[in-house]
């Protein structure tokens, strides 16, 4: 074993070195984040006594989208671009109890009934009867199914290269510890050299690996963040308090888009998809009030009809109140004040509250006329109707800018029932739904309101 010869200090944040602790980064600015880790002093070698490096003809390499790994359900291949491909690292990271290990036993489930190969469930923090009862819950077939109640990561290496199986779970990263570092599990050199470690041989022998990771406070994948650059995936588990329905994001994919978004409810034997996502969040038997706009947004390549609601009062403060929940803030603001300069609100004395309801957090900025629309029913007190959606983006002009994808969006609302809709200028067509073209934010104030 190597002797370490220094030691300096990693930020876990930004990765920067310094050679004495701060209690600040001084690169990033992150207080607390410096750690101590070991440098290791390697034995030089002899140029000439290095091999030279493999030289691998590309066009003679296999392509590796042709032999993804489909998961059995259709929500979570989406994300993930089609499936999961062979000698890939992900990374899966969620709250506690959001159902992490669920949905990774019915993807393994799924990969080891159409696989010849095996599936190995490797846990540091449960028992072989643990994860069974979970197993039998969930009615996956244990032949295909092995267990490694292991967290020596030079120990699980040598039965991943004995068994090669298909897939293997490893839950979670942040138990898994090399015994040649002198630091405990969950450290941030721990779990670095265990994740290099995991992705050499998921490479070289075309072992597809999931990684379960913790989140912080904050709601970032727990430990370095090298670990998100290690891996070719980082899956997000979403969800909200006092909901059934869970979110599947991809901050990142080297294999596919991070735009799409499953949607699962949790039921007593899993995760259900949900085949028509747009009635999570939209409650089409709800009766129209004032404050209430029907928005559009693509998630991906599809298309999500969710409802936006405003509450505009009176300030009892001297200072007028802004709160919003699954909107960025800061777009709001934005927003109210083009509705104030530009379509004659008066808003400087009322607080304005905005809700996405179902818990979905939107960034389009397709729905910023929804929002607006949302906000000037709340404020003249004046429905908008159940039947009619907006779609477009709110220029600081006051201008309704075009959108892509229309055409998919207005689709979409036809085929839920909406008779009319509100877009930017323009010529297009778009099946039976009526549609409102508009330019200026001012006329569609106005005709709410008239």
């Amino acid at each position: 074993m190597p002797k370490p010869v220094k030691t300096i200090f990693v930020c876990s944040k930004c990765d920067a070195q310094s050679l004495k602790w701060a209690g600040r980064c001084p690169e990033c600015g992150a207080w607390g984040a410096l750690g101590e880790q070991a440098v290791f002093e390697n034995e030089k070698k002899a140029e000439t006594s290095l091999p030279p490096a493999d030289v691998i003809d590309l066009a003679k390499t296999p392509d590796v989208y042709s032999a993804r790994l489909t998961t059995g359900i259709g929500e979570a291949d989406r994300v993930l671009g089609g499936g999961l491909i062979p000698g890939s690292l992900t990374l899966l990271s969620g709250e506690p109890g959001i159902g992490k290990s669920t949905i990774l036993a019915q993807i393994a489930d799924a990969i080891g009934r159409s696989q010849e190969k095996s599936v190995i469930y490797i846990s540091g923090e449960e028992s072989a009867a643990q994860v069974k009862g979970r197993l039998v819950r969930l009615g996956c077939d244990l032949a295909k199914m092995r267990f490694i109640g292991e967290t020596d990561v030079e120990k699980i290496i040598p039965a991943l290269i004995l068994h090669r199986p298909v897939l293997a779970i490893i839950d979670s990263i942040q138990t898994v510890y090399s015994s040649f570092l002198p630091s405990e599990a969950g450290g941030i050199n721990q779990i670095r050299a265990a994740s290099v470690k995991l992705l050499e041989i998921a490479k070289k022998y075309d072992i597809a690996i999931i990684l379960v990771g913790h989140i912080t406070k904050d709601g970032l994948a727990a430990g370095p963040k090298s670990l998100e650059h290690i891996v070719d995936t980082v899956l997000y588990l979403e969800s909200r308090a006092g909901h059934d329905y869970r979110l599947l994001r991809a901050a990142k994919n080297r294999f596919g888009s991070i735009n799409e978004l499953g949607v699962f409810e949790m039921t007593g034997k899993g995760f259900q998809e949900i085949s028509n996502p747009s009635a999570v969040f939209l409650d089409e038997e709800s009766p129209s009030f004032a404050g209430s706009a029907i928005g559009i947004v693509m998630e991906g390549t599809r298309p999500f009809l969710i409802e936006v609601q405003a509450l505009v009062t009176k300030t009892v403060f001297g200072y007028p109140q802004r709160k919003s929940s699954g909107f960025d803030l800061n777009r709001l603001q934005v927003l109210i004040s083009v509705l104030s300069k530009r379509a004659g609100l008066n808003l400087s004395n009322q607080d304005v509250i905005v809700n996405i309801v179902g818990g979905l957090k939107a960034t389009d900025p397709a729905l910023d006329l929804a929002v607006c629309l949302a906000i000037a029913s709340s404020f003249s007190n004046q429905p908008v109707g159940r039947k009619l959606a907006a779609v477009g983006e709110v220029g600081l002009g006051g201008e309704i800018r075009a959108v892509g994808k229309l055409k998919e969006r207005l689709l979409e609302a036809e085929k839920l029932g909406f008779v009319s809709a509100i877009v930017p200028d323009g010529k297009f067509s778009a099946g039976k739904i009526r549609i409102s073209c508009r330019k200026k934010l001012e006329e569609v104030v106005k005709d709410l309101c008239s």
